[in-house]
């Protein structure tokens, strides 16, 4: 089990510094963080979008020290938003937010985290997308949700992010699949201890299924939010005995990752939305892509031997 070593690793001062050195690193990143900046970004976002593709965008970035690094990170969401009313592509790309990037860490972090995001929040709805709050590590989840319900009183439309290996996570489906609500479901890529979540692929699996029934039977808007092929079908046959219309949910997965299958989806009327990422702090991110696929780390692993 690879996974939680790697993730230990993603905590790494040193480590970040061996892998950040390393030659093959940038052309390895690439694949899965796309540009640095809103000018890198914008061919992605109309390549993808050209292809019938939709989209949720996160600027990358976690390790906020300062209440000044939080106000940058809301400032260059601003930004992306100013960029997505000049293309005209509210419709069809979102946002994806972590709330440690706004500052939810620090002293009064809640707070300054929510006040932070409002305003991206607000910019967002005003050009007709919306925000999803992602899921962090279990203990800033009742942070996220409490944040969540606030901003869904004044843009219903915000969005929240579950994680299946938690035990809690069936309770949270229940109460979060209402009508209008937006959850988009992932398996999890945080290092979380046996108290609070599963640690075996089989029963993370299971987990999966039965919170995604539950989304798929209440009166919300489920994102399925998986690469796994079983997975998937699963969510269609649910959604096809739930009477859903393809619509009334949508698939989502990360940039870099089945390219062909997002094609796939989208060509047999499913919304497929890419989660896509970019910045200059990506180490974080990377790393927790490496964790929660084998095949991403072999393909790592490979392109540092052949360039050694």
């Amino acid at each position: 089990m690879l996974g939680p070593v790697i993730l230990a690793a993603s905590r790494s001062d040193r480590m970040r510094r061996l892998i950040s050195a390393a030659p093959v690193t940038k052309q390895v990143v690439d694949r899965f963080i796309p540009g640095e900046t809103v000018d890198d970004i914008v061919p992605i976002i109309e390549e993808l979008t050209g292809r019938g593709l939709e989209l949720t965008m996160d600027v990358v970035g976690e390790d906020i020290t300062t209440p000044g690094q939080a106000a940058a990170a809301r400032d260059a969401y601003l930004e992306l938003v100013d960029r997505l009313e000049e293309l005209q592509l509210g419709e069809r790309v979102e946002m994806s937010v972590k709330l440690s990037m706004f500052g939810q860490a620090l002293e009064g972090g809640h707070e300054l985290a929510l006040a932070n995001v409002r305003p991206v929040v607000e910019a967002a709805a005003a050009i007709g997308t919306t925000v999803t709050l992602d899921a962090e590590d279990h203990t800033t989840l009742d942070s996220m949700f409490a944040i969540h319900e606030e901003l869904r009183k004044d843009h219903p439309q915000t969005g929240c992010v579950i994680q299946a290996y938690l035990f809690r996570t069936e309770a949270d489906a229940r109460r979060l699949a209402d009508a209008g609500s937006r959850v988009r479901l992932v398996k999890g890529a945080y290092k979380e201890p046996a108290e609070v979540a599963y640690q075996q692929k089989h029963e993370i699996d299971k987990a999966y299924v039965r919170v995604l029934r539950t989304l798929m039977e209440g009166e919300g808007y489920p994102m399925i939010g998986s690469h796994d092929p079983r997975l998937i079908s699963i969510a269609q046959e649910l959604a096809r005995k739930a009477g859903r219309k393809p619509d009334e949910y949508e698939f989502q997965m990360l940039y870099g990752i089945r390219g062909e299958e997002h094609l796939r989806l989208a060509a047999e009327g499913h919304r497929m939305r890419v989660y896509t990422a970019y910045g200059t702090d990506w180490y974080g991110y990377f790393m927790r892509r490496l964790a929660e696929k084998p095949a991403n780390l072999r393909f790592f692993l490979r392109s540092m031997i052949s360039h050694g």
